[in-house]
């Protein structure tokens, strides 16, 4: 049986319906599972029971600070030990990502993946479309951001998904592989464009300010993380290619920037009149 962690993510659950839709025998594992799927809670060493799980699809636990997640990860990969676990696939990050504030906690977890005795494969997931899409601000005339003119190898969460799929479903052709998972470069102006609005750059230092300011709900790593991803785009860090998505999908990718500019669109404002503007 394949279990996916997360599974009430939006990655988790989506790699969760790909593998259902491919037939496999998959269920999925959370702090607060929905019906037919397992409790598994990373802070909680004694729940994670992964006995008769043969494929276990570990999607990171990223929302917290680096010590915590790298701590997550440990405690499921030595239950995954413990319980005979054949092959574990970790959803980590973009090569290209190494410049990006959260890549450490990636890289020292797949270093865990890969000591820990058991096969396993590496996505290295590129940024998420939806993710560039959503981070563009509307103001009364477009949209602004501080990605500049860099453009981002954007991917649709959803081919993230499939790929993982893929490779959980027939784990043993991807055996101790990593998978560079990256799409087409986009940049902020043709979101804009798709939009029919204008964008307009701001710098990163006004941009960090509205995120310590002027954002409610970041938790303290955020800032300096989203910050990591706007200079990283802006001078042209993430827009590299690889051609591993299409293989592992069999099909080319979706279009980043037509997922993009609905995420920008899902989070225009309806009160533009009134000055309404999206979260950061």
């Amino acid at each position: 049986m394949i279990l996916v962690t997360g599974a009430n993510g939006q990655l988790g659950s989506a790699i969760l319906r790909a593998l259902h839709g491919r037939g496999a025998a998959a269920t999925g594992g959370s702090r607060t599972p929905a019906d037919g799927m397992r409790h598994l809670d990373f802070d909680v060493p004694g729940s994670l029971d992964l006995r008769e799980v043969s494929t276990l699809v570990l999607v990171s636990a990223g929302y917290a600070e680096d010590d915590r997640v790298v701590e997550r990860h440990a405690a499921v990969l030595d239950a995954a030990v413990r319980d005979g676990v054949r092959h574990v696939v970790y959803t980590s990050l973009t090569t290209a990502g190494d410049h990006l504030a959260f890549a450490l906690a990636h890289r020292a977890s797949e270093r865990l993946v890969q000591a820990g005795g058991l096969p396993w494969t590496i996505l290295r997931n590129g940024l998420y479309a939806e993710l560039f899409g959503a981070l563009l601000t509307w103001t009364e005339d477009g949209v602004e951001s501080a990605f500049g003119d860099g453009a981002l190898a954007a991917v649709a969460r959803r081919d993230l998904a499939d790929a993982a799929a893929a490779v959980a479903a027939d784990p043993a052709r991807h055996r101790d592989r990593v998978h560079d998972l990256v799409g087409t470069p986009i940049t902020a102006g043709q979101v804009a464009e798709r939009l029919g609005v204008t964008h307009r750059t701001v710098g990163l230092g006004e941009y960090r300010r509205r995120l310590l300011d002027g954002t409610p709900g970041l938790l303290p790593f955020q800032p300096p993380m989203l910050s990591s991803i706007a200079t990283a785009v802006r001078h042209g860090f993430l827009d590299g290619t690889a051609p591993d998505l299409t293989r592992l999908l069999g099909r080319p990718a979706r279009d980043p920037l037509a997922v993009a500019a609905g995420a920008a669109a899902a989070v225009r404002p309806h009160l533009r009149r009134h000055g309404t503007t999206a979260p950061v």
